[in-house]
Parts: structure tokens; sequence; C-alpha cells
């Protein structure tokens, strides 16, 4: 009798350990060797710290889905893997027409995708921050509503979004710990519209902390909560770009099927050209700024990031609309993708604005080539010199008054820190994990003393000198001109002009390089139209090796 209730009890505990017991995907592990051989880089930049975060726990982050994904084997991520993987949206939208797909095994197939990358220590990207709970419910919603998608609508399209835009329900931290409780009930103007296209927001991504303007040559992608995001094309080799790091590094891999980053000055040239995917940087105004942290009101805009042109357009338009909120909020006429991506349009006789000093780049030269082949009438272009002063300047002011803004208007109330002196003050009781590169740039906002007044005059040279830069746009009538990844995001800033950048091939080492096509203000249109007749011609995206 005694033998039968050991042994039951035994089965009984054995039993129970097996239902308690979960996998742990995501676990530290010891990278001093790997920080150790970092140092031998090149770039100062690249010489890293740390790689991972000692705030994020993934496992946390994947718990809500762990019944759906304990159902979803590697075999059927195989099978679906044609069906989604570096396709665009008309695509992916007509698989779910044909019921080839469902919205809830194209989330599942990012949701494992993310695991089984992230999880792997040779393979982690440290693209993700945080992932919503609510987003495989919400996909099974969608696959119950009885409406046909259109090809080139978002509904049931899983997005992500970059750290420092405000998502209800999940927490917004732009990268930094002192940020770590900002829980918000609120969506940033942008996410609003998503939802209301029926994007689902999959999840947030890693950045540059506080969008790169927070510590002086620390590496780009790095944030105290994130940990240091890699580039798919070639891990701790290539810089990730930033501040829109995991933006990038998550389209290029295909952990959704798109992103949204944020720029000031190349925040989304940055790491869209480093990663190998489409970005544009819209005109301050057409895409709203509420709920997002802010660097600079007189910058900063948020804008699409995607594996295509296609994509790009329609995540766009999605995003478009008035918002109250935004004084510098515009009301755009609405784009209709399909309209916008006439297979019709021609590149012949568009004047295309060449800058002569780059023009020994062997692939941009080549680039141009191919548009000359094509019709496109090229004009060589030497630029006059002009002065950047004033620049940080700008950005410190704008931050020093806009952050407390968005701090008081959208930050959770319960947050500790009210503006940059106590973010600085926060990050010195454990500046090892808080700021290990420290904060030099938060420290300048401190103890610049530039008035409104000074910051105007600053503002109005930095403009006059931006639009002297690219003059040529208006005074030869040009329909572009065309730069390399992020060489002139910070002039096209100033003078308030759009960017767009499309892949346009790699470099021997194997690094991404793009073609930025800039434009006058409010030519998103015409620079779209540009970017699809350019990649078309090209077909220059790859996906990397090891992301396949």
């Amino acid at each position: 009798m005694r033998k039968a209730t050991f042994l039951l009890l035994t089965l009984l505990f054995i039993s129970a350990c097996k239902q308690k017991a979960v996998k742990v995907y995501f676990k530290s592990y010891d990278e001093s060797s790997e920080i150790e051989k970092q140092q031998d880089h090149e770039k100062k930049r690249m010489q890293f710290k740390l790689l991972q975060s000692h705030f994020l726990d993934l496992n946390k982050e994947l718990k809500p889905f762990e019944k759906e994904l304990s159902r979803f084997s590697e075999e059927e991520y195989q099978q679906l893997k044609p069906l989604i993987l570096e396709k665009d949206i008309p695509t992916i939208q007509k698989s779910i027409t044909n019921k080839k797909l469902t919205y809830e095994k194209l989330t599942l197939f990012y949701l494992y995708r993310i695991r089984k990358f992230e999880s792997d220590s040779t393979k982690y990207l440290n693209a993700i921050i945080s992932l919503n709970p609510k987003v495989l419910e919400e996909a099974r919603a969608k696959d119950k509503e009885s409406k046909e998608a259109n090809e080139f609508s978002l509904n049931g399209i899983p997005i992500l979004i970059k750290d420092n835009i405000d998502a209800a329900g999940m927490i917004t931290t732009a990268g930094a710990v002192a940020l770590q409780n900002n829980s918000t009930d609120k969506d940033a103007f942008i996410v609003k519209k998503l939802r209301e296209a029926g994007a689902l927001i999959l999840g947030k991504v890693n950045l540059s902390e506080w969008a790169y303007f927070f510590c002086e040559d620390c590496p780009l992608g790095y944030s105290a909560t994130g940990g240091q995001t890699l580039n798919p094309y070639g891990r701790k080799v290539f810089e990730t770009g930033g501040s829109s790091s995991g933006s990038g590094v998550s389209v290029a891999a295909n952990y959704a099927v798109a992103a949204v980053g944020t720029e000031t000055a190349g925040s989304i040239t940055s790491p869209s050209s480093q990663n190998s995917v489409v970005g544009l940087k819209p005109t301050i105004g057409v895409l709203s700024r509420s709920g997002i942290v802010p660097i600079s009101s007189t910058l900063d805009t948020p804008g699409p990031m995607t594996k295509s042109v296609v994509d790009n357009v329609i995540l766009f338009e999605a995003m478009l609309g008035k918002d109250n909120e935004d004084a510098a909020s515009l009301e755009i006429e609405d784009f209709k993708p399909k309209e916008l991506l006439n297979e019709s349009y021609t590149i012949q006789g568009k004047r295309i604005g060449v800058l002569k000093p780059i023009l020994t780049d062997s692939i941009y030269k080549a680039s141009v080539e191919k548009l000359q082949e094509a019709g496109a009438e090229i004009i060589e272009i030497i630029p006059p010199e002009i002065s950047f002063d004033g620049f940080i300047t700008l950005l410190n002011i704008d931050m020093k008054h806009d952050l407390p803004e968005y701090l008081a208007t959208h930050g959770n109330k319960k947050l500790t820190v009210k503006n940059i002196q106590d973010v600085v003050e926060f990050n010195k009781k454990d500046s090892t994990k808080r700021a290990p590169y420290g904060q030099q740039l938060f420290e300048g906002i401190i103890k610049d003393t530039t008035s409104l007044a000074q910051l105007e005059v600053v503002k109005d040279s930095l403009s006059y000198n931006g639009k002297k830069f690219l003059q040529a746009l208006k005074a030869q009538n040009l329909d572009g001109i065309l730069s390399i990844n992020n060489y002139h995001s910070g002039i096209a800033a100033v003078a308030k002009y759009p960017t767009l950048t499309v892949p346009m091939g790699y470099k021997n080492s194997g690094e991404p390089v793009s073609l930025t096509f800039i434009g006058k203000p409010f030519t998103e249109k015409e620079l779209l139209q540009l970017g699809y007749a350019f990649e078309k011609l090209t077909k220059a995206r790859k996906t990397p090796v090891d992301y396949h």
C-alpha cells in the first residue's frame, strides 16, 4: 500500500512539474568575449560596451501567446514562408482572399519568427522591445469580418512601431529606463489612423535612445531598454543606422510586414539605407506628431519604413489626416495607392538633379546611368557652400520645451521624471546600466541658455541655408535631387523638404547602400512615383542571407 501511494504521489509530482514547465526561450549569456572582440572594430562607435539589455525580458512579452505558439510548428512556419516572406501587402491580401492564409496565421508567423531569431544568441538583432498582448485576438476578429479586404488595404496587416510612439495598452519608453512605466491609454494620432485602416499593431521596436539625442558618439541603435540593435546584413559588422534602427532592422529581417519610424534629421533615411529598406520622411505637417516622444517640434515627423515602395505608399496613405493637437498638422489630399502606382508611369523626361561631388561613388554613378538610360534628364549640380551653425542649439531648445510638454500631456501621470534635468538625475543613480555611454547631449540641453527669440534667428538661418543648398530644385525646375543614404538628410530637414530612400545596391563588403530622392515640399506623391520607377528598374533589394 505504501509503495502504491508513493508511486502515485511521485507520478502526480512529475505530472505537475511537466504542466508548470515552460520553455524559457530568452536567456542572458556571457557576452564578454564578444565585447572584447568588438573593441577591434575600425569604427569607434561600433566598439560596444554591451549587447544585451539589463531591463528587457522577451519571455514576458511572448507569454500571452504561449498557448497558440505551442501549437504552431516549425513545419507550419516553413509552409507559410513562401506566402509571407518578402511579400508585399497586395500579395498577402490576395493570399487572404484566396483562403491560402488567415490574419491569425500571418500574425503567428511573425511572432514565431521573432521568437526563433531573437532567442538565438548567434542571430538575435535586439529589434523588439514589446509586443501587443491582444494582437492575436485582434487578428482573429479580422478573420471573422465578412468584408473582403482590398489588395491595397492595411486591414489585418501586422505593423511594428518605433517605441517613441504611443499605443493604447502598451508602454512607450523611447528606449529610456526613465520611461519604463510610461503606459498610456491613448493612441498617438497616427496609430489611431492605422487602427482605423484595420492595421494590427504587432509591437514596438528598439531605437537609438531618446531618438539619438542623448549620448555623444554612442553606438547607433543602442538603448538601455532594448540593448544594442544589430544589422541583419552584418551583425556587429555594419551599423544599423539611427535613430529608427529597430524599424529598419525589423523590416529587413521580416519581423512584420512594415514598420513606422520617426525622423528629426536622418532618423528614417539612415536606418532605411543601412538595412536596405524603403523609408519616407515626409514634409513637416503631412503626418501628425502628437503622442510621439519629441526632440524638435520644428523638425520631427513620423514616416513609413517598408520592403517596397508599394507598401510605403499604402502605409503612408493610412496615416494621413489633420490632427488638431498638432499645430503643424495639415489636411492633405487623398492618396490613392492604386492610382499613384500606375504601371504606365514613366521616368522618361523627368528632370533629375545629381550632386557632382558624390559621383565618385560607383554605385551612385551606376544608378544615375540607369535612370538616364530609362529616359530621365540628368542635371549635374555643384551645390553652394553653406553654414550649418546652430543645428544643435535648435535641437537643444526645442527638446528643452517639447519633452516636458509631451510628458505633461501624454505621459503616464505616475512618472517621476517631468523634464530633462529629472532624466539626467534619474540616470545618475545607476549610470552603469541606465547610461553606460554617458548622457552628454542631455547635459548640453541643460547648459544651453539660448532664448526663444534667439532660437527663431537660428531657425531662420538654418532654413535659409538648407534651401540655398537645394536651390536647384526650384531654380532648375527639378523633379528631385539624388543623394546617397542620409548624406544630406540634415540639410533637407532644416529646409523642410521631404526625402525618400530606396535600396540601390551593396558594397563589396555586403553593406547596403541606398539612393535618396530629395523633393520640394509636399511632393511626396512625385517622390514615391520616382522611387517606384527606380525600384522596378533596379530590383536592388536582397533579403539578409542569414534571415531567409
